[in-house]
């Protein structure tokens, strides 16, 4: 496991569909002129995993470019060798800490920001690391246009209330929210896209809860 960990992190440095770290800081400002070389809406995944949304959407919107970031390499090598093998040039990742975000992007320069599947950081002194604390939301506020489209779908409910509890303090609108996107949108074909973890809480019975805000 730990070999084909080391291969891919390698095979990663070699796809023109993966930025890392250092790498990305010209495209500031600048993604989809110089990376998807276009002027079509950008939307980020963010702890993007494997990169399925990120992959699925690009395959439902070819009028959209979609940007998978995380920072673990042997992840992204799942989705990025998907898109390449598929010829999907609207699907690209960029290996960073999403708390450096701000490095990488420019004000208003993102259309859209989905977050799939997060680390909940459940213990209180990890709330810093929540990717929906006060101090992210800022960050993902300065780098939208307006009105600044956020979705989030996780399996872990208190993760869910600590987010809706933020949004709240923000004064930020909610414009849709579940605990069971299963029943509530069933034939919904964007949210019943599933990921690698997705499934096995399914599988288990857990429920899936969703929210879509903006911050104006």
């Amino acid at each position: 496991m730990a070999k084909r960990k080391l291969q891919r992190f390698a095979e990663i440095g070699t796809f023109r569909n993966v930025v890392q770290l250092d790498e990305g800081k010209p495209y500031k400002g600048k993604w989809k002129e110089k990376f998807f070389k276009n002027d079509k809406p950008l939307i980020l995944e963010l702890a993007c995993g494997k990169g399925e949304y990120s992959v699925n959407l690009g395959r439902k919107y070819p009028d959209k470019n979609f940007l998978g970031i995380d920072y673990k390499g042997n992840r992204i090598w799942v989705g990025a060798k998907m898109a390449l093998d598929e010829g999907l040039e609207n699907v690209g990742f960029l290996r960073i800490q999403i708390q450096n975000i701000l490095d990488y992007f420019g004000e208003g320069e993102v259309d859209e920001i989905w977050i799939t599947f997060p680390d909940p950081q459940a213990q209180s002194p990890l709330e810093r690391k929540r990717l929906t604390n006060p101090a992210f939301l800022g960050k993902y506020k300065s780098i939208l246009k307006e009105p600044g489209i956020m979705h989030l779908k996780t399996d872990n409910d208190g993760f869910f209330e600590y987010t809706l509890e933020k949004v709240s303090e923000g004064q930020y609108n909610i414009q849709d929210q579940s605990t069971d996107i299963y029943k509530s949108h069933p034939n919904d074909e964007i949210l019943s896209i599933k990921t690698h973890y997705e499934r096995i809480y399914l599988q288990k019975g857990k429920n899936i809860n969703y929210v879509r805000f903006s911050f104006s």
